[in-house]
């Protein structure tokens, strides 16, 4: 068999060859809470992907740019498959309902990526038309897809795409007022699938899903277009759906028999915590071969928190799969191997610090490091940001990655482009991307330690939030969500924004609460907390796939943006704040 020149190539051959059978099946829950599936065959996959893709070629969008604004998950791989068909580019996004920052998001995307077509569903498209009013580009084309009658195809003809077309653009979940697309070929497509079934041994009967969003890339390319790589089955269920109540989305996994699969680690810590004794007798988890773990540091101990929760329900904890990866390579670039556990470094925090990796010492503070594995189908390298030298084994810096699976760059941004995706280690080699995540290679696999932006030089020692995070939350069972931060005015503070959940004798703990915090970070890390601001669930922030907004809480904050429910500032850095306000 021809190996495909791009990705549409390969969708039209598994949508051919497996005409009969379910493709996918959108999971959602009634009112009795019963998981429902709204089912798609590879059969009714093509035929609506080829309509609506006829209907956009009579328009004239070859190449270019789409939006996709769906909630419904059988209309969003219609539209997404309609635009590779046509030649177009396909701009996944949220749809622009509820929280404002989606609608600023949407508006922000419409005018970084020219959109010259928009294509939703009936309970979006006035919402929608009017936000293109709004913002002064009433000239973009909109369609209802699911009110949309496009032929069956006749009229569509090969687009005459090559390897190196761009065939999507993937938004970076990183600032809502200047959005960064990714530009994902359809070489990077197939190159990433490839590297992903070899990663997680998966096969046509493997069957793949979550729950996690489709603008967001595990979602796209791990969830939704693997399945469709394979020729096999996806299983998918709305977030909000799987947010609501956590243990549907393990119901998901038991009743339509999902193998591969998964998500960050806080949706993991979401389960532990928030699903009921009585629910987990009744499920099975048996058939739960490979469990994603990735899109924000893994933590050994929620892992572990969570085997031991499940194990009766057959969950092994071998299942779990610890990874690495991020849209600018497509999806996944390390990975370990499936049935095995994955290796797990207790070492010493002083050293790592000082971007060493050390074993742990006796009495000394430490830090669990979980593995994500090793490359699959990339080069990753580990550099000094700064000189931009290779670093060996156990030392900390940059991570470096380069192969067919890495974009050509962001949407119209070729200086960023030059820095990011066009670098050169100091011995001359180039063509790597600079990732921004911060890393330590040991025995060819990788350790991901933290970002290199969110690093918070304190007292000349280099301190990863996360570990002032994860030491905070074990403070008291009222702790939720944590975001730690710095901020310089005479010197470096460091600010922890604690989310509580509040009880009875609610206002007499707060000020307790919040000397807690601090005798914990000035014990742990031997650093000042002065700054600590005790606040509602769902306060610290968060992107659609669980990762932290560490810098979207450091601008909240020095904008006055966070109501406490309890504060206690450091004099210095409130004067901070204020002149901001000024």
């Amino acid at each position: 068999m021809t190996v495909p020149g791009n990705f549409t190539e390969l969708a039209v051959r598994r949508m051919e060859e497996h005409s009969e059978d379910e493709a996918y099946a959108f999971v959602t829950a009634d009112r009795d809470d019963k998981l429902e599936a709204d089912t798609l065959t590879y059969g009714e996959l093509r035929r609506r992907a080829f309509g609506l893709a006829s209907w956009l070629q009579e328009r004239g969008c070859h190449g270019q740019r789409v939006l996709i604004l769906h909630t419904d998950g059988k209309q969003f791989v219609s539209s997404f498959l309609g635009c590779l068909l046509a030649g177009a580019v396909a701009v996944p996004a949220p749809p622009p309902s509820g929280a404002r920052q989606n609608v600023e998001r949407v508006a922000n995307i419409v005018r970084d990526a020219a959109i010259s077509y928009l294509m939703t569903d009936s309970a979006n498209a006035s919402s929608v038309s009017q936000l293109l009013a709004n913002i002064g580009h009433p000239e973009v084309v909109c369609l209802a897809t699911d009110r949309a009658q496009p032929g069956g195809g006749g009229a569509w003809s090969e687009p005459g795409l090559f390897a190196d077309d761009v065939a999507y653009l993937q938004y970076t979940s990183g600032s809502v007022s200047e959005p960064k697309g990714v530009m994902v070929t359809h070489r990077n497509m197939l190159a990433n699938q490839e590297a992903i079934h070899q990663a997680m041994r998966t096969t046509r009967d493997s069957v793949v899903g979550g729950w996690l969003p489709f603008h967001h890339d595990m979602g796209l390319v791990g969830h939704l277009l693997h399945p469709l790589w394979l020729g096999s089955r996806g299983v998918l269920m709305p977030p909000i759906t799987f947010v609501k109540r956590p243990v549907r989305w393990l119901r998901m996994i038991d009743e339509f028999g999902i193998t591969t699969g998964g998500g960050p680690n806080l949706g993991y810590d979401l389960c532990v915590r928030r699903v009921k004794d009585e629910q987990i007798g009744a499920l099975d988890l048996s058939r739960w071969e490979t469990a994603v773990n990735g899109a924000e540091p893994v933590r050994a101990e929620t892992m572990d928190a969570f085997a031991g929760r499940f194990a009766s329900t057959g969950f092994r904890r071998t299942a779990f799969y610890p990874c690495y990866g991020l849209a600018e390579a497509t999806l996944l670039v390390t990975g370990g191997v499936p049935g095995q556990p994955a290796r797990e470094r207790a070492v010493d925090a002083a050293h790592l610090e000082h971007h060493r990796m050390r074993g742990a010492r006796a009495g000394k503070s430490a830090r669990t490091l979980v593995s994500s594995g090793i490359p699959h189908g990339c080069d990753v390298r580990v550099v000094d940001p700064e000189s931009h030298a290779q670093l060996p084994d156990g030392r900390v810096g940059e991570v470096w990655i380069r192969g067919e699976s890495v974009a050509h760059g962001y949407w119209n941004r070729p200086l960023e482009n030059a820095h990011a995706f066009r670098a050169a280690t100091s011995d001359g080699t180039g063509g790597f991307l600079r990732t921004g995540d911060l890393g330590v290679l040991d025995g060819g696999e990788l350790f991901v330690t933290g970002r290199l932006k969110d690093i918070m030089i304190v007292a000349g020692r280099n301190l990863y939030p996360q570990d002032i995070e994860r030491s905070v939350q074990r403070v008291s069972a009222l702790f939720g969500s944590s975001a730690a931060f710095a901020v310089e005015s005479d010197r470096d503070h460091v600010v922890v924004v604690q989310e509580v959940r509040t009880s009875r004798d609610f206002d007499a703990e707060l000020a307790s609460l919040a000397a807690a915090v601090q005798k914990c970070v000035a014990k742990e890390f031997e650093v000042a907390s002065e700054n600590v601001l005790l606040v509602r669930p769902g306060t610290v922030r968060r992107t659609t796939s669980g990762k932290l907004q560490r810098g979207a809480m450091r601008r909240m904050f020095l904008d006055g943006q966070i109501q406490p429910l309890h504060e206690v500032v450091a004099p210095e850095v409130r004067e901070l704040v204020a002149e901001r306000a000024r």
